[in-house]
């Protein structure tokens, strides 16, 4: 009877157990990928079914579930298809600001910029990649001070 009864708990507790690490296990995310600013234009949400991305510090997300921001003819889609990294620090749709460049951005830009990034894009939107030039040297010579480890949301795992 008493084995019985510890049979019947040590079901109970597995059961529980494996619940458990049901609900704390995340389906692993698609591989990332390396993005040049032709690729990236594809994305522009100017095609119905088609992804929307966006860039921002040469992170590309995956901004297709905000469309009523950034999909076509949507205040924002000015952001997508590229890196708008300075739009983004200055909160700015000026066609001008729509660059990655970050020369002569004031100390507050930069941090409205992290703040952005971090706050809005990161938390939100799963990221599908990263651009050329975050990678790669204006020579097209790999970056050598560019670690994969150290980027946002990287996981090994979904490199292979």
């Amino acid at each position: 009877m008493a084995t019985t009864r510890i049979c019947l708990l040590f079901v109970v507790l597995s059961t529980t157990l494996a619940e458990d690490v049901k609900l704390k296990y995340k389906a692993p995310t698609k591989p990332v990928r390396l993005f040049t600013e032709e690729e990236l234009k594809r994305y522009d949400g100017s095609q119905e079914g088609q992804p929307i991305y966006m860039a921002v510090k040469g992170v590309v997300f995956d901004v297709t579930k905000g469309k009523e921001f950034y999909g076509k003819d949507a205040p924002y889609n000015v952001l997508v298809g590229k890196d708008s990294t300075r739009a983004v620090a200055k909160m700015s749709l000026d066609p001008a600001d729509l660059t990655s460049d970050t020369t002569g951005l004031t100390e507050e830009q930069l941090k409205s910029l992290d703040s952005v990034f971090e706050g809005t894009y990161k938390s939100k939107y799963p990221i599908v990649g990263y651009t050329a030039s975050r990678i790669l040297n204006e020579d097209g010579s790999p970056n050598k001070d560019f670690r994969p480890e150290d980027q946002p949301h990287f996981q090994i795992k979904d490199e292979f």
